[in-house]
């Protein structure tokens, strides 16, 4: 079962910038076929970083305010958030291993020991 969080021009201060772990939000669209592409891999991912990493996806054609204040002109773009801020950005479709690495290498900044 996905663990990737809906998210709305309504909610998203409370589910990204005030998340207490590192989220990513995948800005997408329901007709957008490489958008449709990476769901699964972000579905596979919020079961492995649960608890961890928050994956969120924010639908570009419902949440046009957020789109817009994010300057998101091209999907699917992936931006991510640590204590509010944005950290990095995936623009386009990518691999599993590219998403990996972009979410392994935020978690080491945000939690390094």
């Amino acid at each position: 079962m996905s663990k990737v969080i809906d998210v709305t021009d309504q909610n998203f201060e409370e589910e990204v910038l005030k998340s207490k772990i590192p989220t990513e939000i995948d800005f997408w669209a329901p007709w957008c076929s490489p958008c449709r592409m990476v769901l699964p891999i972000y579905d596979k991912l919020s079961e492995e970083y649960s608890g961890k990493f928050k994956f969120c996806k924010l639908n570009v054609d419902e949440n046009p305010l957020t789109s817009e204040k994010y300057k998101v002109m091209s999907i699917p773009t992936q931006k991510f958030f640590v204590e509010g801020k944005q950290v990095d950005e995936i623009i386009g479709a990518n691999p599993e291993q590219a998403i990996r690495s972009k979410v392994d290498a935020i978690l080491k900044k945000a939690n390094p020991k």
